[in-house]
């Protein structure tokens, strides 16, 4: 509804256009019925002349009374609807053609002595007079030329005017009713035409709607050669222009949204990455600057005391370089400067090598170690990165273990892909903080952390060792412990 009530080319074209076809023939309407009476008097006072020079030529030439100019005189009378009377000096009648010669001979007498009464002169010339007279008994008005012919004679010749009238309201009558049903189909036909021209255009705007609200998805198809469908290809051409600069600026936004969300998520890491080493490190220093300020003052003299003393200072040491290394290892994979060198190995020996050198934390922690019971699984994958991967999750392992602090390494195979996993009873993690694990720094119990020098790096480690090789790993809560697992390509997946 509310397009159909929008202004359109097509409805303002066919409204104007009958307007000015209405307004064209109301004019000439209005002309019609002021001039053409007028007209028709103008030529029948022409017709009635040329019949009377036509008289007075055959008058001269002596042939009024052949038959040949009978016939011509009965045709041009009968066409022209003129009657005709000639009279000769002694009254006697010459020529008629009118029904009532008496009437018209009296009628010719009164103009010629005098005495003729409702005359209106019209037209006057030399031995010729043109008038309008009233019939006083038909009471019909009569267009009457009268005059003397070169030999003496006397001619009258009449048209009745209403005649004339009758064919002028008629002629007026036809041409209204022809310029009703003119302006009908002329309105018809200018809607037709102007549908069919303003078709294009039409389609144009729907294009060029729609690229207000950027789909350049529909084209304008041309079918000739004229301005539109210049138009219409111009728009085209437009269109794939804008979609294509829409599309650029879009991508440059979207790296230039990307670049800066990874500059501000870059500076946040930098800003929580020198927070967390901050924190990391001020125990550590502090209780290295306190220990040695307390051996400079000398706060106890005895061997055991400075061997303590001594002792703090170098644990703290070694766990500030073992952070530093981390970092620094840390930074390395996650940077991708770390090469990726696959290798095909012995897994359960790698798992051995491992367990053998933490066997000091293990049995200084009373750790019960179930190893893997296969003899040998040969794996595809980065040894070292490998190593890294097992030593942290075993480390992790043995700081958490609790109640009968079983630590379980198992290894199984599902098709071409070999899991590793590490289980250590005690506590389950809860299951929010699970995605956090492996987050630089975090720490899910920081009490026991600190209390056995973890950073909270070993798990980013991890992830930075996998995500580098591209395999899958995770964590997931048991029934009496926690199992962490990663996975490997088996011997046969290459």
């Amino acid at each position: 509804m509310i397009r159909f009530l929008k202004k359109s080319i097509n409805r303002e074209y066919t409204i104007v256009f009958g307007l000015l076809l209405s307004v064209c023939i109301l004019l000439i309407s209005v002309v019609n019925m002021l001039t053409l009476p007028r007209a028709y008097m103008y030529n029948k006072q022409k017709v009635l002349l040329s019949c009377y020079d036509d008289i007075n030529k055959a008058v001269s030439q002596g042939d009024i009374t052949s038959s040949s100019f009978d016939e011509s005189l009965k045709r041009i009378s009968a066409i022209n609807n003129i009657d005709v009377l000639v009279i000769d000096a002694d009254k006697t009648i010459v020529k008629s053609t009118g029904p009532d010669s008496s009437l018209m001979t009296k009628r010719l007498l009164d103009f010629v002595f005098g005495g003729a009464e409702n005359v209106d002169p019209i037209f006057e010339a030399g031995k010729i007079k043109i008038q309008s007279t009233t019939d006083p008994r038909e009471h019909i008005e009569y267009l009457e030329l009268w005059g003397a012919l070169d030999s003496g004679d006397f001619a009258l010749l009449r048209t009745p005017v209403q005649s004339i009238r009758e064919a002028s309201e008629l002629a007026n009558t036809m041409f209204v009713r022809f310029g009703v049903i003119a302006i009908i189909a002329g309105i018809l036909l200018v809607f037709i035409a102007t549908t069919r021209i303003t078709k294009p255009i039409k389609k144009i705007v729907g294009i060029s709607e729609k690229m207000t609200r950027l789909d350049f998805s529909e084209k304008y198809v041309s079918k000739t050669d004229n301005e539109v469908d210049t138009l219409g290809e111009h728009m085209n051409r437009l269109s794939d222009k804008l979609e294509s600069t829409i599309l650029e600026l879009k991508s440059a936004n979207a790296k230039l949204q990307n670049d800066i969300e990874k500059k501000t998520e870059i500076d946040e890491m930098r800003k929580e990455f020198l927070s967390n080493v901050s924190h990391e490190l001020k125990t550590p220093i502090a209780l290295i600057q306190g220990y040695a300020e307390g051996l400079k003052d000398c706060v106890n003299d005895d061997p055991e005391s400075r061997d303590f003393y001594c002792d703090v200072i170098t644990d703290e040491a070694a766990k500030m370089n073992r952070m530093v290394k981390n970092l620094l290892n840390l930074n390395e994979l996650e940077n991708g400067d770390g090469k990726v060198e696959i290798e095909h190995f012995d897994l359960i020996e790698l798992i051995g090598n491992c367990a053998g050198s933490m066997d000091i934390l293990i049995k200084q922690n009373d750790i019960k170690l179930i190893m893997p019971e296969e003899g040998s699984v040969n794996v595809w994958a980065d040894e070292f990165k490998t190593e890294q991967v097992l030593t942290n999750y075993l480390s992790n392992a043995i700081h958490y273990a609790a109640g009968d602090k079983t630590i379980k390494i198992t290894v199984t195979r599902h098709e071409d892909v070999v899991r590793v996993g590490v289980f250590n009873s005690g506590d389950n993690i809860p299951e929010e903080i699970i995605p956090d694990l492996w987050t630089k720094f975090y720490k899910a119990d920081k009490a026991r952390t600190r209390e056995y020098g973890g950073s909270g790096i070993g798990l980013s480690i991890v992830k930075a060792c996998m995500d580098a090789m591209g395999k899958s790993y995770g964590v997931e809560n048991l029934d009496d412990g926690v199992n962490f697992w990663f996975e490997l390509d088996g011997s046969n997946s290459l």
